[in-house]
């Protein structure tokens, strides 16, 4: 027998919300402790409704910030709660990026990261590497919006162009644990694309992005340009040794993924 359709969208969209259910999500998944320290970073627009059920769930000690975009967030006692904007980057972002890279430094086998990740990540986390400007990437940024480009390759793009996507914030963290606990807003969940995965690597490269410039007919700064074109806009690969520690899984809020 079909379903009324009305009354099958409702459950379809009721469900959906559950299971993207901060708490319930994150109660199913929540990470061993460690024995050292426990960082929480994190970003996207759902970063500060992740960090208050993560604070809520975990009885040990733990320090940390999540960026979230300008607005009502979540109130947070123990994880800072940062803001940024989206879709277009600005000077909080780039801070909050900072910050973020600072909180992972110096830590040990010993110590867990736990990466509360979610959609808009991307805007919310400006990085620029050496030799770019956070106008260079708030230019890479409106380019990629004004494309008409799918999600998974403007995040391409901008984890070249980049120091803490494409991996490089759990890369920063080595030899950490690493635990990342994503909602996905990305067509077939690769984890890789949320946010453009600042905590998970995956195989595209800079001629990938470059690929991808070109096909949409981008203009970008020049700098960037000769960036993407660079050696140094490599991102860490999967198979890189601080991505390949048995005991350093990432999973994917209702999925897991090795």
């Amino acid at each position: 027998m079909i379903a009324e359709p009305r009354a099958l969208l409702t459950s379809l969209f009721d469900a959906a919300v559950e299971a993207a259910d901060p708490l319930a999500a994150i109660r199913t998944h929540l990470p061993e402790k460690p024995k050292g320290r426990t960082i929480v970073v994190g970003a996207g627009k759902a970063a500060s409704q992740m960090a208050a059920a993560f604070e809520s769930l975990w009885d040990g000690l733990l320090e940390g910030a999540v960026v979230a975009r300008h607005g009502p967030v979540a109130e947070c006692k123990r994880i800072r709660v940062l803001q940024s904007a989206h879709p277009v980057p600005d000077e909080a972002g780039f801070a909050g990026s900072t910050e973020l890279l600072r909180l992972v430094e110096g830590l040990t086998p010993d110590d867990l990261v736990v990466a509360l990740i979610s959609g808009g990540g991307s805007s919310l986390l400006p990085a620029p590497p050496q030799g770019l400007t956070l106008a260079d990437e708030i230019a890479v940024n409106r380019a990629l919006l004004a494309s008409g480009a799918p999600i998974s390759a403007m995040n391409v793009v901008r984890k070249h162009v980049s120091r803490i996507k494409g991996g490089r914030l759990a890369f920063a963290a080595a030899p950490a644990r690493v635990v990342s606990l994503i909602v996905s807003d990305v067509p077939g969940d690769n984890p890789a694309f949320v946010a453009s995965g600042p905590t998970v690597p995956d195989i595209s490269t800079p001629a990938d992005a470059l690929a991808i410039v070109g096909r949409y007919g981008m203009i970008l700064p020049d700098a960037v340009m000769r960036h993407l074109g660079s050696e140094h806009s490599a991102a860490p690969r999967p198979d890189h040794p601080a991505f390949c520690k048995p005991a350093t899984p990432h999973y994917c809020v209702g999925q897991r993924f090795a």
